[in-house]
């Protein structure tokens, strides 16, 4: 839908492994960056929307969890909104926060995205990610697995697949259907880490800092052939904050050339015939161009869900930034890295930032407001005028379950 609420202040937390830090350290830091961002105080907040996907399993804190974040910040007596929506979720919390404003409801509100996945027992960590998927259609889901790696005489060893996220070998076969189709090769796949991590080596917040090449992402450890470690997002932790408000608000405050929320689609995928190309993907963004009114053209800057780096490829597709079929082609040309025609993932994205799966949504945006606004350091995009934030989080039915794409300009 249309939006009209501006971005007051950002902040986050460097991603990685906090495992000495709990929930609500993290959220409270990223909010505090956030307010701190804005010139705000936590007394002006009039409701919050508070995003987090995996504490039920990793520390067992469930119902509350936003408000025992809130609370520890001295934050209360306002309407707190706990958002679950797999990856997801964070985007899902920024939607429904612009929306509120827009609507006019609020004139300052919170939207947070936090998450801690590393835990001791890493089948416990992996439990989060087998749970976003129809758990009553598991045994179905991993034959189909099963079914398409055989298809290309590979065989899945169940002893192998336990010490990995359900979602690599959902990615991996990703990855096989789209090399079979168009030729996709694994130097190309390699590329798109290799990318990211330049941008990743700019940004004091990334989970990874280091530069890899091709060649070292093709000679990394292999996860399930045709992905490699660096190929995979990361297990993290995190936080990432949002302070949004009404143009009313900003008029108050004196702001000069914004960032205003443009559109955000937010939409469940559904059953559509065998065959057909995750219609989710082209109908969500179909639709945020349509209501922020650009096209892929007029892209300066993307923050994408790149999982996998099949993930990046595809969905590089998806928004319109190259042909079907071209998306390997378009990384390994360097169209999308330092210098490129347009910037993709400046952030490191998932695969070098990290992907604590409850902050991401929001850390794009961050990551965009930022760029927008000339602050960026060492990895500032030239003249950002237009960024766009894609996240999907969950799958059922071979499609991702939720998905959210949100269009932002100065």
């Amino acid at each position: 839908m249309k939006m009209n609420a501006i971005v007051a202040g950002v902040g986050m937390t460097t991603f990685g492994k906090h495992t000495a830090r709990s929930l609500k350290s993290l959220a409270g830091e990223a909010i505090a960056a956030a307010l701190a961002d804005a010139g705000l105080s936590s007394a002006d907040i009039q409701a919050a929307y508070m995003g987090n996907a995996a504490a039920g399993t990793i520390t067992g804190q469930v119902c509350i969890p936003g408000e025992v974040v809130l609370r520890e910040m001295g934050i209360g007596g306002i309407p707190v909104i706990n958002v679950e929506n797999a990856c997801a979720t964070a985007s899902t919390a920024l939607n429904q926060a612009a929306t509120m404003v827009t609507f006019g409801a609020y004139d300052i509100v919170l939207a947070c995205g936090y998450e801690k996945l590393t835990h001791p027992d890493k089948a416990k960590t992996f439990c989060v990610f087998s749970g976003a998927v129809d758990v009553l259609a598991m045994d179905e889901l991993r034959q189909q697995i099963d079914a398409k790696m055989a298809a290309v005489g590979m065989e899945v060893d169940p002893e192998t697949a336990a010490s990995r996220s359900l979602f690599m070998d959902i990615y991996a076969t990703e990855a096989i259907g789209h090399m079979q189709k168009y030729g996709t090769t694994r130097e190309q796949l390699a590329a798109v880490p290799a990318k990211n991590s330049k941008f990743g080596a700019l940004n004091p917040r990334a989970q990874f800092c280091d530069v890899v090449s091709v060649e070292d992402v093709l000679a990394s450890r292999e996860i399930i052939w045709p992905l490699t470690l660096p190929m995979c997002s990361p297990i993290g932790d995190g936080a990432a904050a949002v302070i949004l408000i009404s143009e009313r608000k900003a008029r108050e405050l004196g702001l000069v050339d914004p960032v205003r929320i443009m559109a955000s689609t937010l939409q469940s995928s559904w059953d559509y015939p065998a065959g057909e190309e995750s219609l989710v993907f082209y109908k969500a963004v179909a639709q945020t161009y349509e209501d922020a009114g650009v096209g892929p053209e007029d892209l300066d800057v993307v923050e994408l869900h790149d999982a996998s780096a099949s993930s990046e490829i595809l969905h590089t597709e998806y928004l319109g930034l190259c042909a079907p079929g071209e998306g390997g082609r378009l990384v390994e040309s360097g169209a999308t890295g330092p210098g490129g025609r347009i910037i993709v993932n400046p952030s490191g994205g998932l695969l070098r930032k990290g992907h604590p799966i409850g902050a991401t949504g929001i850390a794009q945006i961050v990551e965009l407001t930022e760029q927008l606004q000339g602050r960026s350091g060492a990895r500032q995009t030239a003249g950002a005028r237009i960024g766009l934030a894609e996240n999907g989080g969950g799958y059922i039915n071979g499609d991702v379950a939720a998905l959210c794409v949100t269009i932002l300009k100065r």
